[in-house]
């Protein structure tokens, strides 16, 4: 059985604690916290640097970076300020965690391994994608020839009268040949108009 040491409530450390064995904080302890087997952070005790163990549990308050070997518990009414490195991580409802959560062997970021891997793959080179032959613009369709336009229609030009001043017009008139008079117009009367007509002058 491995050897457990409790911090009890009212008790206050400063310093570096490290060692083998078990540790249950109960009290309050300003210092990194380094053990071997398991750390326990009960509900009211209070640590306020990094702590390090093969398991650790919360139950209180923890101001720094947690780190596990195999596994890290945070219970209901636990409060961590800090980074969590672990393998596997166990966050209870009612726990607060303000910071970085990793979850990857001996507590190294989960990315690592993905990024290791990457590194020892040769590089491959992707050929170029074969880009498509443009497609031939399509030939212009011969523009249409304009509708010829209405051939204009002669416009007879008007006579222009010029106004003649009267000497001009007497001149005019007096070489002109004298024309007869119109015979004069005798209206034609109906048959029995005449006899009417001698009965009336009777």
């Amino acid at each position: 059985m491995a050897l457990l040491t409790v911090i009890g409530r009212g008790v206050r450390v400063r310093g570096r604690i490290q060692g083998e064995g078990e540790l249950s904080i109960e009290g309050h302890v300003e210092g990194e916290i380094a053990v071997s087997g398991e750390v326990t952070v009960e509900a009211g005790g209070l640590v306020g640097a990094a702590v390090r163990g093969r398991v650790v549990t919360v139950r209180g308050a923890v101001r720094g970076d947690l780190t596990a070997d195999e596994v890290i518990r945070l219970e209901d009414g636990a409060r961590v300020v800090g980074d969590i490195r672990a393998p596997r991580i166990a966050i209870d409802k009612g726990a607060l965690v303000r910071g970085l959560v990793q979850t990857a062997a001996s507590g190294a970021p989960a990315r690592a391994k993905g990024a290791e891997r990457a590194a020892a793959a040769p590089a491959v080179q992707k050929a170029p994608a074969a880009k498509p032959a443009p497609r031939p613009a399509p030939a212009a369709r011969p523009a249409a020839a304009p509708a010829p336009a209405p051939a204009a229609r002669p416009v007879a030009a008007a006579p222009v009268v010029v106004p003649a001043s009267r000497p001009a017009v007497a001149s005019a008139l007096a070489g002109a040949p004298a024309r007869k008079p119109p015979p004069p117009v005798v209206p034609a009367l109906k048959k029995g108009a005449k006899a009417a007509l001698k009965k009336k002058a009777q």
